[in-house]
């Protein structure tokens, strides 16, 4: 139900677009604990999908690998840089290479250029893009035909768009879009929303492998005995952490770790207690090692 609401918002943006001069907005995919089957509390489930971005007509996305060491996750910035449609302009009428003629196509559109829109310098801007995002959501609802049944409120957020979903029922429904860019044909993306309760500045996104890791789930739940014993494991011990973004995410890995270990005939109920032991002795041992 949530991906197709979002399938069809995203329809409804995008034909809002100029099609050359804001991203390409590409079908959503579900990410995070809540599309992977082990969200810890179904009644605060938050629906996160990656929005992938796409270059527009006359642009193009360099990525560049951020040198920080005070952030620990790998981060980049992504540089937009305008490319020559000379060949194509010659096809298209009123249309001006953005490369070759900025300053004529700036002067008849101001906003011709994705770098004069939603990037600081040449880099393309999570908090601008957020933003921009919010303001299409928000006119774009009324032509939803799920806004008869629920009520809309897009929530603060500089790095992502939240959406709150009410029904006349008072039952409410959470949405987070956040955005990526695609490595090449891989499923690893770097995205608006980082994994560590730590600052990260506007123009550095995250590397995020939130694509790979869902797949990975899907087929290990594909493969495992029927109780879903990992899952049980995962939302047991996130549930006794707490709410820490960080807290979800070494549970996942270590979890991940162990399935890739041990074999999945051995995720059966009757052995539920020895992989909470592996668990909790392969954290102590990831302790010791640091």
């Amino acid at each position: 139900v949530v991906e197709d609401l979002v399938g069809d918002l995203l329809s409804v943006v995008q034909e809002r677009l100029p099609p050359s001069l804001f991203p390409v907005l590409q079908p959503a995919i579900g990410v995070g604990s809540a599309f992977e089957g082990w969200c810890p509390s179904e009644y605060d489930a938050v629906y996160r999908l990656l929005v992938p971005l796409e270059p527009p007509h006359g642009h193009t996305f360099h990525l560049v690998l951020g040198s920080s060491r005070l952030i620990p996750e790998k981060t980049y910035r992504i540089h937009v840089e305008l490319k020559c449609t000379c060949t194509r302009e010659q096809l298209v009428e009123n249309t001006l290479c953005l490369r070759h003629h900025p300053q004529e196509e700036l002067r008849r559109n101001p906003a011709a250029s994705l770098l004069g829109t939603l990037c600081t310098g040449c880099c393309l801007d999570i908090q601008k893009i957020a933003q921009w995002f919010q303001n299409l959501v928000r006119s774009a609802w009324g032509e939803m035909p799920q806004s008869r049944r629920y009520r809309m409120k897009v929530l603060p957020s500089r790095r992502s768009c939240k959406l709150q979903l009410t029904n006349d029922s008072g039952r409410r429904l959470s949405i987070e879009m956040v955005f990526g860019v695609q490595q090449g044909k891989s499923d690893i993306f770097l995205s608006s929303h980082t994994t560590e309760d730590i600052f990260i500045p506007k123009t550095m996104w995250a590397e995020s492998y939130a694509v790979a890791e869902v797949k990975f789930f899907r087929h290990v739940g594909r493969q495992a005995p029927h109780e879903g014993l990992h899952i049980k494991c995962l939302q047991l011990y996130t549930g006794i952490l707490g709410g820490k973004v960080s807290n979800y995410y070494i549970m996942k890995t270590v979890a991940m770790h162990l399935l890739n270990t041990i074999p999945l005939a051995n995720w059966s109920r009757t052995e539920f207690l020895m992989r909470l032991e592996d668990i909790l002795q392969y954290l102590h041992s990831c302790l010791e090692d640091k």
